[in-house]
């Protein structure tokens, strides 16, 4: 039997790997329809091999001319899975919303289709799925509901995809019942067979080693996120700067932490004594607040979200002396200009799909201070800590922040970097 599988944007794509093994396991074919959303959480590369068949996403797989043929699809193929399926396919499918390759493969064929959702359990309960899987149930698609148990979003619910194996008996009980066999002819009685020697006995084999399951995609796999770190150095002359005593703990502390939920990492940082040995971290490394503007505004485009977390010198000197100032009559004047705004450059370039962090380092005033920098600067959200606090700012291992969203303040004790960096990452993580 021939086997369309249809995979779309929904972590419970990995999945689709054991999907694959048990169709071919019982000798049936299987070609891999994918959409552009979910070659983002498995790769063409492994289902190919798993089916021995080149993947189809586009409708065009070169320039010169080669095309891929969903009617071709319809027609060869005895049964249509589409596991998992997002609501916004259910939906294109409903509706007949045929803008790529997978939904025109739909509308063309011939044979059974089954659809196994996945999706948060507000989005599998909203009215609207509910309607579109009726839809397609009164169309004679076959519907295998999710079960129930942890989401991607670790809440609790109906949503969860149902396990591949329960998905292949499903499928592949409907293509038995289409194979009716033919009566056997009866048998002629065989000769009886002389009585065999005794076998020697086997030695046992050795115990297996456990299988070990697929893990589950981490919340942040396939983002970029964009994080600076540290103080700035703003020369004077040859050998002297105005600075800053930020140590860069608090930017490394999030660097790892997004890191280690699978994002990858660009840290821009400046002058600091801090390492890592995370995997899935670039670092950057810059002096002035006009180098880390420069490397910031070129990374940030291809990044999902940034954290600025790096104490960025607000003034520069307007000269630097080629050489080292004496000290000379009663003492020194220094005019000094502003430096570029790293924040709100970025909150100007900001586009829709992008999330951007602050920071708020204050000495008084600070809720307000922290609100208002908020809003002009475009930020999604600010996290604000106070020089007051013992324990917390510059130096320290520890911070105590208050996380400030356009609608709520969600204050935190006093904690290591590392835990603030989980509680901050956290809410990033809601957000994206």
């Amino acid at each position: 039997m021939n086997i369309v599988l249809g995979i779309t944007g929904s972590i419970a794509a990995y999945k689709a790997c054991t999907l694959i093994r048990q169709f071919v396991k019982q000798g049936h074919e299987v070609q891999v329809v994918i959409t552009p959303a979910g070659k983002e959480f498995i790769t063409p590369i492994t289902l190919s091999a798993l089916t021995s068949k080149p993947v189809i996403s586009e409708f065009f797989a070169q320039r010169d001319g080669t095309w891929n043929s969903h009617v071709d699809l319809g027609l060869w193929a005895d049964a249509m899975v589409i596991a998992p399926a997002t609501a916004s396919t259910i939906g294109k499918m409903a509706h007949g919303i045929a803008d790529n390759m997978l939904i025109t493969t739909y509308l063309s064929m011939k044979a059974p289709v089954f659809v196994a959702p996945a999706m948060d359990l507000d989005m599998w309960a909203h009215a609207s799925t509910q309607d579109n899987l009726q839809l397609l149930k009164a169309r004679g698609v076959t519907i295998i509901e999710p079960a129930s148990g942890e989401l991607a979003s670790h809440l609790v619910g109906k949503g969860r995809m149902e396990e591949p194996e329960k998905i292949a008996e499903v499928v592949l009980a409907h293509l038995n019942s289409l194979e009716p066999l033919e009566p056997l002819e009866p048998l002629e009685p065989l000769e009886p067979l002389e009585p065999l020697e005794p076998l020697e006995p086997l030695e046992p084999l050795e115990p297996l080693e456990p299988f070990e399951p697929l893990k589950p995609l981490k919340p942040l796999t396939g983002r970029r996120i964009l994080i600076t770190a540290g103080p700035t150095y703003e020369r004077i002359d040859p050998v002297r700067f105005i600075g800053n005593y930020s140590s860069g703990k608090m930017g490394f502390a999030l660097a790892e932490e997004c890191a280690r939920r699978g994002a990858q990492v660009e840290v821009v940082c400046g002058p600091v004594q801090c390492t890592t040995n995370e995997k899935g971290i670039t670092l950057t490394r810059v002096e002035s607040a006009q180098q880390m503007w420069e490397a910031a505004t070129r990374l940030f485009p291809d990044c999902d979200a940034a954290i600025l977390c790096a104490a960025v010198a607000d003034f520069t000197p307007e000269q630097v002396a080629d050489n080292k100032i004496k000290r000379e009559g009663d003492g020194l004047v220094l005019r000094l200009k502003p430096t570029q705004d790293i924040a709100r450059s970025l909150g100007e370039m900001k586009r829709p799909d992008q999330r951007l962090v602050g920071f708020a380092l204050e000495t008084c005033d600070e809720m307000s201070h922290a609100q208002e920098k908020l809003q002009r600067k475009h930020l999604d959200f600010i996290v604000m800590n106070s020089l007051n606090d013992a324990g917390a700012g510059f130096q320290h291992d520890t911070n105590k922040v208050t996380i400030i969203t356009p609608t709520e303040q969600i204050p935190y004790p006093l904690k290591s970097k590392s835990e603030v960096a989980s509680d901050i990452i956290d809410q990033l993580v809601n957000l994206l």
